[in-house]
């Protein structure tokens, strides 16, 4: 059994779409599409591109969730997938992927969520920072006392904090015991109700989407729970942008027998979590086209 993983935002590096534009003929050519759709040269952003532009957020939703998609069309023609679940944005990728979006509706839909969350994001001095480890009661009553919210549950004893920037400042001077603080690299509290400005765009923007049920499993950050209905998954894709990613109960809803983990590009933080979370799982980084040998092994 295969399911694929899409990454959030975030794990995006220079010139990380590099190795797929030289090694997998047909990925430009479906880069390219996913370009057309969503109005920007995700070649260019993908490759020569420097940090600072393609951790904007209106620039980063768009190039990681064509990223996943490209990488799916052009290298797992021919290799069943039985599953595929999204983190953050990269739900996008995983609604195309399991077929209740069109690439080119996935593409215009997360384009307007990231220039929506862009400028939500520059009306408040806001941000995010990573929890590791720690007793979640105690890590949840300090968060309050600061005002700050979890935005993330990730599951292998990680949490996202999100809220105003001087309250994540406090929080990083200041860890709960036994925990380790990491800020992250974002343009503002995602996924808190900093972000209501932004559902209400994206909900304006999926008016008249035609969405199909998913042809394969697809698990919904909203509650972990497998998707029946593409109308009520994009629902929950909307609500999302200002309420917490559930990807623990994700892993906890993951098949109890034995499969095969494969983190589409940009990959790297959902594989190490599924390694720590999900002992039936064999996961696979997908950094490079290479890789996808691990996934035929």
């Amino acid at each position: 059994m295969i399911i694929l993983g899409c990454p959030g935002q975030g794990s995006q590096v220079q010139g990380f779409l590099s190795p797929w534009l030289e090694g997998v003929p047909q990925f430009e050519t479906e880069l390219t599409k996913l370009a057309n759709a969503s109005g920007l040269d995700l070649v260019r952003l993908g490759t020569v591109a420097q940090e600072d532009e393609i951790k904007d957020t209106a620039i980063a939703q768009p190039l990681i969730v064509a990223a996943s998609i490209a990488a799916f069309r052009s290298s797992f023609e021919d290799i069943k997938v039985d599953g595929v679940v999204g983190h953050s944005v990269g739900e996008f990728a995983a609604a195309a992927i399991s077929g209740v979006l069109s690439d080119q509706d996935a593409m215009s839909l997360v384009k307007t969520r990231g220039e929506a969350m862009a400028r939500a994001a520059a009306a408040a001095d806001t941000s995010m920072a990573a929890i590791l480890g720690g007793d979640r009661t105690e890590i949840e009553a300090q968060l309050d006392e600061l005002g700050l919210s979890v935005a993330n549950f990730n599951g292998a004893g990680q949490v996202v904090a999100a809220g105003l920037m001087s309250s994540i400042k406090l929080l990083l001077e200041n860890p709960p015991e036994r925990a380790r603080i990491i800020g992250l690299k974002v343009a503002g509290a995602f996924h808190t109700a900093f972000m209501d400005s932004a559902q209400q765009e994206l909900s304006e923007a999926c008016k008249g989407i035609q969405t199909n049920d998913p042809e394969i499993m697809l698990w919904s950050n909203s509650n972990g729970d497998l998707v029946t209905s593409g109308t009520a998954y994009l629902d929950s894709l909307v609500k999302q942008v200002s309420n917490p990613v559930r990807w623990d109960l994700c892993m906890e809803s993951m098949p109890q027998e034995e499969f095969i983990f494969a983190e589409l590009p940009p990959a790297g933080a959902l594989a190490g979590l599924v390694k720590r979370g999900v002992g039936q799982s064999s996961p696979v980084t997908l950094k490079l086209p290479s890789d996808i040998e691990k996934v035929l092994a």
